[in-house]
């Protein structure tokens, strides 16, 4: 079992940027899956960004790529989403999701563990 823990959400501007943070505890962090997820008013949650255990790789959806980057640190057991040139439309709850042993993906049904996710606002 692992907890995941949300941080860094907030208020921004458009243009401006915000790193968030996904802290684990209760089991080592270095053999997951992890993706991002945000879920806006009204709308169904979607895959962000996702990055791999075992080679490192990231995936991003197309909203966000270029703009967005994720990256680990498995001794300090987080992994981080940089955004920056945030717009409007980036205004969601933000998730991250972790699955063992497994490889990214890009629908809620392939992670096992949620965090409780973090606001992200972004005023124009």
């Amino acid at each position: 079992q692992v907890q995941l823990v949300e941080s860094g959400g907030g208020l921004a501007q458009a243009g401006g940027s915000l790193r968030l943070s996904c802290a684990a505890s209760g089991r080592t962090f270095n053999r997951y899956a992890v993706g991002w997820f945000r879920q806006g008013p009204g709308e169904e949650r979607e895959f962000v960004a996702g990055i791999n255990w075992s080679n490192g790789n990231t995936y991003y959806a197309d909203s966000v790529k270029g703009r967005f980057t994720i990256s680990r640190d498995n001794a300090k057991n987080t992994v981080y989403l940089q955004m920056n040139s945030l717009r409007p439309e980036d205004t969601a709850v933000y998730y991250c999701a972790a699955d063992y042993n497994s490889d990214v993906a890009s629908t809620r049904k392939g992670y096992n563990y949620w965090g409780q996710g973090t606001q992200v606002t972004v005023s124009s």
